[in-house]
């Protein structure tokens, strides 16, 4: 009989997911969607996520939490910025808790959320959303190869 194999850097794996926040609040899954396939040690999904698939074999479940440290980190007070509200086009509405995307001058993609505004001003947070977070995530191997 084949030994099951165990998933382990370079494995392809696809996971079944359930993410939440310790009230329990889910912020992302995989339930209704596709299992998210990606490569073991590959810095393709958080160092928390891809650490916890390791070992793991096909079928098996596993609950999990992820500190800042191995998730999205932690916040980061330098990156709320006060920006003049003349930089954004005159017609966008500017709400708290809107997340939008700008492209820097070197060509990156960032995202970020408007924490407040006023006539003048616009403070924008570039933090991930999920910085500072310890994340729950219910975790199934669907399959390793």
């Amino acid at each position: 009989m084949e030994q099951e194999k165990a998933a382990a850097n370079g494995s392809k794996v696809s996971v079944e997911y359930k993410g939440m926040l310790e009230d329990g609040t889910v912020f992302d899954s995989s339930e209704g969607k596709e299992p998210i396939g990606f490569t073991v040690g590959s810095n393709e999904v958080i160092k928390g996520f891809d650490d916890a698939v390791i070992g793991m074999k096909k079928g098996e479940e596993k609950k999990i939490t992820i500190t800042p440290e191995n998730g999205y980190g932690e916040r980061d007070e330098r990156l709320m910025q006060e920006i003049p509200r003349s930089v954004f086009p005159q017609e966008m509405k500017l709400e708290k808790g809107m997340g939008f995307s700008f492209r820097t001058p070197d060509g990156r993609v960032v995202h970020a959320t408007v924490a407040d505004s006023t006539s003048e001003t616009v403070t924008v947070d570039m933090n991930h959303p999920l910085a500072g977070r310890n994340l729950i995530f219910e975790l199934k191997l669907v399959n390793v190869a």
